[in-house]
């Protein structure tokens, strides 16, 4: 069976956001998601992809697979990067727990989200489907545009 692991995350990554985007109606941008900055003082202006949102959804819940139970603080420091922007020293400041929280919320509202209790938030079997799903499905292109994988099928 394929996983989450055995697939390249950035492919993975964009068939899910367009699997939410198509799909789950309980997850769409706000309407401050055009004008915010994605990692806090470490960016200088929002991103310019205007799916940014369900990329970032579809990161979480590969983040959630990957490393199980996690809180908004330990994701804050991963999408987290550091300010270059000034003469001072470089150093590195948290990602915005704002978008991590509404987010997760939306994700949970979806079903494919839910809360542990003194341990941050973990997929529900629902969410952890969906993404062994996409995972193979993204296999399978990967193994058509390179037929030299097949013997790893």
């Amino acid at each position: 069976m394929v996983t989450v692991f055995d697939v390249p995350p950035e492919k993975l990554i964009e068939a899910l956001a367009k699997y939410l985007k198509e799909n789950v109606p309980e997850v769409k941008p706000p309407p401050w998601a055009l004008f915010i900055k994605t990692a806090g003082p470490a960016r200088e202006r929002p991103p310019e992809d205007p799916d940014w949102w369900y990329i970032r959804c579809a990161s979480l819940l590969r983040k959630l697979y990957i490393y199980g139970p996690v809180g908004v603080e330990r994701l804050r420091t991963a999408y987290g990067g550091r300010t270059k922007n000034t003469m001072l020293p470089e150093r590195f400041h948290k990602g915005g727990g704002s978008i991590i929280r509404k987010a997760l919320q939306q994700l949970e509202s979806a079903g494919l989200v839910a809360k542990a209790p003194g341990k941050g938030r973990i997929l529900t079997p629902e969410g952890r489907s969906l993404l062994d799903r996409i995972a193979t499905r993204v296999f399978r292109d990967v193994i058509k545009n390179i037929p030299e994988l097949k013997k790893y099928a």
